[in-house]
């Protein structure tokens, strides 16, 4: 009885350190270095306190396993897990969180950039693009309705955390009607879009088309392209993510997606090396690889950093009243597209109203005629579901309820931007979970509230 005992405890022991050795141990740094740059950008980006970052951002598993320590004086974060796999966030101005992974931290610290003015007031500037909001609201809109649909997307203060909706905007006919915060974020708050970030590049693509600097039909200039297959491989192809690279977008293991975000200084580099495993234009695969590559085509059209760290602040998010928004580099000194930019709700949803008005903003034209409508075409094999870094409605899919012609901005955990020209109507939601939430139900619902 005993030896049979002592062989089970010997047996269980075993499949612990196997365990340790093939699954956790592997993952421990990815887990470290996702929790290291959140709590960084949580606390030194979004100006939020340590307990709601990890309450929210770092509160699901495996990335609960890790403890972090911050360091307000020089603003950084380092992680652990069990005191092991350490990885340490360095916060630099006007380029957010970098990992501190082979580049010293000398160098990522000194590449900090001062963010253009964007030479007007918000407070004194009428909405859309300012901050001063009218008296009148649009007519025949159920706002009593409304008001409870809204309310009726958070967490009670006194119950536990289920829903876990951050922030609500709605706005229609281009007129702000309802909003609400998760206190204490209020509407200058930045909230985290994750990939919601690739149409933000496929944005910044749109101006360089529209300034005659990129032609979508044209192949870009890699050199490590040049002598195989991808050199085929066209803007158009990288912007419907139909280019044909390997890349294997899982949040939740060790993939292609992980090790660029957690492992490399230089995602750009990373995509671009990997091979080619379909032939360009024939099979749709969504991946952050591909976004990050964009990323890397607009630095090298701009050709000179200064200018191209100014560049989506001064040719698109102060032009569109995106004031209180951030996006942040990777250590090589690259925007990462396919992930990290902060926005606050209303600038989130100023960034729809910009697609919603087909590239016109206030009367200043951002894109060129038809842009809008090319990065809402499905992209081939997709099933109708993606366009240019911009995912589409399905009538038999996530949203039976909502109209045909809804597109949509999306993030990682619930972040939406949705977008419904035939009802004049943008809705953001910004959140922690989607797990608990019907997002079908509450667009559906606000949709009831609007006249016609």
């Amino acid at each position: 009885m005993k030896k049979s005992l002592r062989r089970i405890i010997w047996l269980l022991i075993l499949a612990i350190v196997v365990f340790a050795v093939i699954y956790a141990w592997p993952r421990a740094p990815i887990i470290t270095a996702f929790a290291a740059r959140g709590m960084c950008s949580g606390v030194f980006v979004m100006d939020r306190q340590p307990e709601r970052v990890s309450q929210e951002d770092l509160s699901f598993f495996p990335i609960s396993l890790a403890r972090t320590r911050i360091d307000y004086g020089e603003k950084s974060v380092t992680a652990r897990v069990l005191g092991l796999a350490k990885r340490k966030a360095v916060f630099r101005e006007g380029l957010g969180t970098v990992l501190v992974l082979d580049i010293p931290e000398k160098e990522l610290r000194a590449g900090a950039f001062t963010i253009p003015d964007p030479g007007y007031d918000p407070d004194t500037v009428p909405w859309p693009k300012g901050d001063l909001l009218p008296g009148t609201l649009p007519g025949g809109v159920d706002y009593d309705k409304l008001n409870a649909i809204v309310e009726n997307a958070f967490d009670r203060s006194d119950a536990e955390p289920f829903k876990k909706t951050l922030a609500v905007a709605v706005v229609y006919d281009n007129v702000l009607i309802g909003e609400k915060y998760l206190e204490p974020s209020h509407e200058h708050t930045l909230f985290h879009g994750w990939s919601q970030a690739k149409s933000i590049t496929n944005a910044m693509i749109g101006i360089l088309v529209k300034d005659g600097k990129l032609d979508i039909n044209e192949s870009p200039d890699i050199p490590e392209w040049k002598n195989d297959g991808r050199s085929e491989i066209t803007l158009d192809h990288l912007l419907h993510m139909t280019d044909g690279l390997h890349f294997v977008e899982n949040y939740f293991n060790i993939s292609e997606v992980t090790r660029m975000l957690y492992t490399s200084d230089d995602m750009y580099g990373f995509a671009i090396s990997n091979p080619l495993e379909y032939s360009s234009g024939t099979v749709w695969n969504y991946s952050g690889g591909t976004t990050n590559i964009l990323s890397g085509i607009i630095r090298h059209t701009i050709g000179n950093d200064t200018a191209y760290y100014a560049f989506p602040y001064r040719k698109l998010f102060h032009r569109i009243g995106m004031l209180h928004t951030l996006f942040e580099t990777d250590g090589a000194g690259t925007f990462v597209g396919s992930s990290y930019c902060y926005a606050s709700a209303r600038d989130w949803a100023r960034f729809g109203l910009l697609y919603m008005n087909d590239g016109v903003f206030a009367g200043d034209t951002i894109f060129q005629e038809g842009w809008v409508e090319y990065s809402t075409d499905p992209a081939p094999g997709s099933q109708g579901q993606y366009g240019a870094q911009i995912w589409l409605q399905k009538k038999d899919g996530r949203y039976p309820d909502i109209p045909e012609d809804m597109f949509l901005i999306d993030g990682f955990q619930g972040q939406r931007v949705f977008i419904v020209p035939s009802k004049k109507l943008v809705v953001v939601r910004m959140g922690y979970s989607m797990k608990n939430f019907d997002m079908n139900e509450f667009l559906e619902g606000i949709i009831s509230t609007l006249p016609g």
